[in-house]
């Protein structure tokens, strides 16, 4: 016992002694080297030096309809027609705007005439270029109750729209009365944008399994399984389909293709990476949808990192220290798209070099120790010759190809919650009041 006691003593001594010593240490003055900080993490060791680099864009061309999204070659018009300066022309109410729990998430769709929304309580409206409501029909599964689930997305094929809902519901609606065709449940909590293709209409819902689903009856033809992940972000973008493939995109980051009939799976590809310093770099969802142009796929996530991929082996060709929030637009050997950092990038897409990058708006409040919530800024299109932004801090921003300078703003009443798109001339947008507004 004495020894004991006498051996914590001479302990207590010791580690009161060391304290003194550290507390010592620490009053001492701080020692700062002289010289630049520099951040030795890759992501900030590389500067971005704009250049102003001529560009050759496609002809305009006085597009009819935007069925679908634009991802996939066939169907996209590499360049819609659309005057120098747009103005507001018309708004309609298409239903529920945005609240603090529903959101809208589907891009506008237009064909056959008629431009089709769906809002954020699961109702679809058709309205004519004129601005007036043709139909809504309500989505709302009769289980269900309205507020328990938002977002979705759309499509439109050979007189058919078709929707996926946040329930976990895809449904196919007569384009011209908005009557139901059919109706299928994915036994999944959200859906993703529909792609109808060749009979078929592929979709991932739940983030984390692919669907083919036949367009004529709604039977399920197959289905293909991702890795499943708990960070990712509501709703899931369009597949791609190409001539053989395809390819899903899931919220673990995972490139799925698949062989277009059966489903058997050609091969997998990722798009992995962080962006150090940034907790939203956690979220490993493919928030910049799969786009392809010739024979190569790029895609973006919102961690920092924008890939492309040979669409025939799905080898990755090169990889962008830049995220991707939406789908990127290819034109002229580039690629345009607004990063995870709320920049409007141009990209080559030859190399993945940034060519010229561009300040988006930020933080609403952008004060120390007060910022929070941030402004969304949905596109980019190419249109009339120029890049276009819509943002939900109030306006449409219409840019240079070349440089990346801002030629013009107009106005976007209520702030806009979803990408533009442009069909006969004329540019249609929602606002996250529910409002649909064409802009010609």
């Amino acid at each position: 016992m004495t020894t004991t006691k006498t051996f914590s003593r001479a302990r207590a001594l010791l580690c009161g002694t060391a304290a003194a010593a550290v507390l010592a240490a620490c009053a001492e003055e701080e020692i700062i080297l002289r010289g630049e900080r520099e951040d030795i993490r890759p992501e900030a060791a590389v500067g971005v030096v704009n250049q102003a680099r001529a560009i050759s864009l496609p002809k305009q061309v006085a597009n009819a309809d935007w069925a679908q999204g634009h991802g996939a070659e066939a169907g996209r018009t590499a360049h819609p027609a659309l005057s120098a300066a747009p103005q507001q022309i018309w708004s309609a109410s298409i239903g529920e705007g945005d609240g603090r729990r529903r959101r809208i998430t589907a891009t506008p769709v237009v064909g056959g005439g008629r431009i089709y929304t769906l809002d954020s309580d699961a109702q679809v409206s058709a309205v004519s270029p004129q601005g007036q409501v043709l139909w809504q029909s309500e989505l709302i599964p009769a289980v269900d109750d309205e507020g328990q689930a938002t977002g979705g997305g759309l499509a439109y094929d050979d007189g058919v729209v078709y929707i996926s809902s946040g329930f976990g519901v895809l449904t196919a609606l007569d384009a011209s009365d908005g009557s139901l065709i059919w109706r299928q449940e994915l036994e999944a909590t959200g859906s993703g944008q529909p792609r109808v293709s060749g009979g078929l209409v592929y979709l991932v819902a739940g983030d984390e399994t692919g669907w083919a689903v036949n367009a004529k009856d709604g039977r399920i033809a197959w289905q293909i399984e991702g890795s499943p992940s708990a960070s990712n972000i509501l709703g899931a973008p369009a597949p791609v389909v190409t001539r053989d493939l395809a390819i899903f995109a899931f919220g673990s980051g995972d490139l799925i293709a698949t062989f277009r009939r059966g489903g058997l799976r050609r091969w997998s590809a990722s798009v992995s990476g962080q962006r150090t310093g940034q907790t939203l770099s956690r979220i490993s969802d493919v928030t910049g949808a799969p786009v392809v142009s010739g024979k190569r796929l790029y895609a973006g996530n919102n961690s920092g990192r924008t890939v492309a991929i040979d669409l025939d082996t799905g080898d990755r060709l090169w990889t962008a220290r830049e995220g991707a929030a939406g789908t990127a637009w290819p034109a002229g050997g580039s690629l345009f798209q607004v990063s995870d950092q709320n920049k409007l990038l141009r990209l080559d897409a030859d190399s993945g070099e940034v060519v010229w990058a561009v300040e988006l708006p930020g933080f609403l409040k952008d004060k120390p120790g007060k910022r929070g919530e941030v402004y969304v800024h949905y596109g980019p299109v190419l249109a009339g010759g120029q890049i276009i932004i819509a943002s939900n801090d109030g306006l449409l921003r219409f840019f240079n190809p070349e440089d990346g300078s801002l030629a013009r703003t107009v106005e976007v009443p209520g702030g806009a919650t979803t990408a533009p798109v442009v069909a006969g001339r004329t540019l249609y947008v929602v606002s996250s009041k529910g409002d649909l507004l064409a802009y010609r």
